[in-house]
């Protein structure tokens, strides 16, 4: 099988992240079907959406539902599209697919992504796995100003922080394996954060409740993570003119095919509002991305991301390696120090930096907090699976057709590492 194609799809919630393993870069897809409504029958499927010209009012018809794929049907308009020539031209019978799942995934669904890529689209073979193995397949050093020494006698440790749509991640792996056990998993995505934008300035200012798309932009382009909220909410309630946290965010207008933007604020004179339609963003920039490290905010009784990587460290015990010649203060200095951040919510500003100077004040002193994430988190998992599919270990993993037409949904259970049967613990 040297010669085949690999197709790498890391099939989000949100997007899609999809090209051939021999490529440099992936297509970033959105993973929906979109309408109007109202008597517009025009539909937009997957990268249609960008041909899009008026985005008010969209409706959203999405494969996953609370993180794991459900609507079949929608999926599979999406992955035809994307499939056809116009997109990846993909010829599935002689190809082969590398796709990732959610943590965790529910056993049915599994037995649906195996039934649907071999008897519907009929690859040549495949592999099924999650992002945060496909993101520990790179070069993870790489993240970091230095590269730090390995020794022999220690594991090779890293804990992946995945953020994304509808889930937050906490993932650590010991010698390339994730740690069951420790796996946490925090019920806040970038679905939530925009529906508690669309929210508020639905209660502060006008109904944004059916823009989503357009909320979801003001989101991307004004948020950020404050690195001392209590302060700069003080900051807030100056007068907007000794306010630096004020943004004045003026709307899309699609009928002259015009983007929102950042308006510039003004010292002195007025603006000519006549035609613009402009969103005072203040605390809403602060205290959407806030519910990511204190999820108490909007009455969910979780920890934030910080505080969950500390729980999950802390759930590792060197007992757990009885052919390893280490001890808990090894292995926990490793995942300290190890530390990756991918998903769509890495893009905020200033996340990464509260991430470090939360775990700072978390974590034992004697260990040393190391934070890496790429240029660009949302690909680093595709990244990962394309340097996979140019392994050998990659071939051993495959499951062909023929030996799906043989044993059935079995042999990917067998194949495919995580079992169906192991229930991921909740952080509180």
């Amino acid at each position: 099988m040297s010669g085949r194609k690999v197709l790498v799809l890391d099939n989000g919630a949100y997007t899609m992240k999809a090209g051939y393993a021999d490529e440099t870069q992936a297509r970033i897809i959105p993973n929906c079907i979109v309408t109007r409504g109202k008597g517009d029958k025009r539909s937009y499927i997957g990268d249609q959406l960008s041909t899009c010209t008026d985005f008010t009012g969209l409706y959203y018809k999405l494969p996953f539902e609370k993180g794991f794929l459900i609507n079949w049907q929608n999926e599979k308009e999406v992955w035809d599209r994307i499939f056809s020539k116009d997109v990846l031209n993909c010829d599935p019978k002689n190809t082969t697919l590398l796709i990732t799942e959610p943590c965790f995934n529910l056993p049915n669904v599994q037995q649906n992504y195996d039934e649907v890529i071999f008897e519907a689209y009929e690859f040549e073979a495949y592999y099924r796995t999650n992002v945060p193995w496909l993101c520990i397949q790179n070069d993870t050093t790489s993240l970091y100003m230095d590269r730090f020494c390995k020794f022999n006698e220690v594991p090779d440790c890293a804990l992946v922080v995945d953020s994304g749509y509808s889930f937050t991640h906490i993932v650590p792996f010991v010698m390339g394996r994730p740690i069951l056990p420790a796996i946490r998993r925090i019920n806040i995505g970038g679905k939530l954060l925009t529906n508690h934008l669309k929210e508020i300035v639905s209660f502060r200012y006008w109904d944004m409740m059916e823009q989503t798309y357009i909320m979801n932009e003001v989101k991307e382009t004004c948020c950020f993570v404050s690195q001392n909220f209590l302060s700069d909410l003080e900051i807030c309630r100056r007068n907007p003119r000794d306010n630096p946290i004020l943004q004045e965010y003026v709307l899309p207008d699609f009928s002259r095919n015009s983007k929102g933007y950042i308006r510039e604020k003004k010292r002195g004179g007025t603006y000519d509002q006549s035609d613009e339609q402009v969103l005072y963003m203040n605390n809403e920039r602060l205290s959407v991305p806030e519910i990511l490290f204190n999820p108490m905010d909007v009455g969910m009784n979780q920890a934030g991301i910080p505080e969950v990587i500390v729980e999950s460290i802390n759930a590792i015990h060197s007992e757990m390696f009885p052919s390893l010649s280490v001890n808990d203060v090894d292995l926990h200095g490793l995942l300290y120090g190890n530390i990756i951040l991918v998903g769509g919510n890495s893009l905020f500003s200033g996340y990464k930096r509260r991430i470090e100077k939360d775990l700072r004040f978390l974590a034992p002193t004697e260990f040393e907090i190391r934070v890496g994430m790429s240029e660009n988190p949302i690909t680093y998992a595709w990244q990962g699976g394309a340097k996979f599919a140019n392994s050998t270990e990659f071939n051993e993993k495959l499951v062909t057709r023929a030996e799906f037409n043989e044993y059935g949904h079995n042999i990917c259970l067998q194949r495919f590492g995580l079992g169906d049967d192991d229930d991921i613990e909740m952080s509180e």
